[in-house]
């Protein structure tokens, strides 16, 4: 009785902050399936709603990025069974756009080749850009997404996810935003392989899915209207706590799983594998496989490139202007932009 109670006491707050939430005719969307949410779940058994009513949508992206990094392209070598390079287990770092073992299968999809940071005063928008296939077209057929740690201890806190996107209309559909309740993420040494394996259980709490959850305009994603290759990702900047913050940007498949973070705590270097055939012990890929991320901007605050994982920092900018990513760093270094200006950098295995 007391379950039925609670549940009814959800629906009931959830109703009142619908007809709360905003002015002018809101927007219905329609929803998609959620899993393991099981207040998620209950809400809508109990309301047996099909549609949700937002009252927020997200804008243009601003003019001005609040941060961009590069990220190594491994098309270039991807007939030759491997990543250029760029790929870190020991710190969180993959370049892993392949399948295991033969290493024979190459994922221009969730290749990234460059991500960024937007923000006004209600979004934070982050965009991923992806390989184009070998028809030259871009399919997002994987999951993308972005890993936020407003600590700055190197943990993550939220997880933002969204699973095949296919529409250049915002949409919360198959949008998840995930929370690390238990704040184990990173295991016991933050942003670094733990000296023994682990079996935390990542971001255990779903706190949106598909515009179900305490507020259903909390994350939505797109395909850029101008861009196809580029996904645009938006969650709302009262899902963060506080303005300074390390982002990171993910793409995946299976392996870009909210209870497998970090990555580098469950399995060990040798049960990872890696992409890098310098690494003879290593090679080839084995249980991490098919993904791919990038170092984290920091964001509302001047890097000096002690936080962890945060994008390397120079001691002085190098220029001025953002150049294109690719036009202007001759391969296969990298661009990088933060706070300080931006700078070419050089490959790491």
């Amino acid at each position: 009785m007391r379950k039925n109670f609670n549940v009814l006491c959800i629906v009931f707050m959830l109703l009142i902050s619908a007809c709360n939430a905003g002015v002018g005719q809101p927007v219905v969307e329609e929803t998609s399936a959620v899993v393991n949410v099981p207040i998620v779940e209950q809400v809508q058994a109990a309301t047996n709603t099909p549609a949700v009513q937002h009252a927020m949508i997200p804008a243009e992206l601003p003019e001005l990025q609040s941060g961009l990094a590069g990220d190594q392209d491994s098309s270039s070598t991807a007939d030759e069974n491997r990543a250029p390079a760029g790929d870190r287990f020991t710190f969180g770092r993959y370049e892993r756009p392949f399948n295991a073992s033969e290493m024979d299968v190459y994922y221009p999809g969730i290749d990234i080749q460059a991500a960024s940071v937007f923000e006004d005063d209600n979004w934070v928008y982050g965009t991923i850009a992806i390989k184009e296939d070998a028809a030259s077209e871009c399919s997002f057929n994987g999951r993308y997404g972005f890993e936020v740690d407003w600590n700055i201890d190197g943990g993550g806190d939220l997880l933002v996810l969204a699973l095949t996107p296919s529409s250049t209309e915002w949409t919360t559909a198959n949008v998840e935003v995930w929370f690390d309740e238990n704040d184990d993420v990173g295991g016991a040494l933050k942003n670094t392989s733990d000296e023994a394996t682990s079996q935390d259980d990542g971001y255990e709490s779903q706190i949106f899915g598909g515009g179900i959850g305490e507020d259903p305009d909390m994350a939505w994603v797109r395909i850029s209207p101008t861009d196809s290759c580029t996904v645009q990702i938006a969650l709302k900047q009262a899902a963060l706590e506080g303005n300074m913050y390390l982002i990171g940007m993910w793409a995946g498949n299976d392996q870009l799983d909210p209870a497998l973070f970090d990555h580098n705590d469950g399995v060990t270097h040798e049960q990872a594998g890696s992409p890098l055939k310098e690494f003879e012990f290593f090679y080839p890929l084995k249980e991490i496989n098919e993904l791919d991320n990038v170092c984290r901007m920091a964001v509302g605050f001047q890097p000096n490139g002690s936080e962890p994982g945060v994008c390397p920092v120079p001691s002085a900018p190098i220029q001025d202007t953002p150049p294109p990513p690719g036009q202007s760093c001759p391969p296969p270094s990298i661009l990088y932009c933060s706070p300080n200006g931006c700078y070419c950098l050089s490959p790491q295995g």
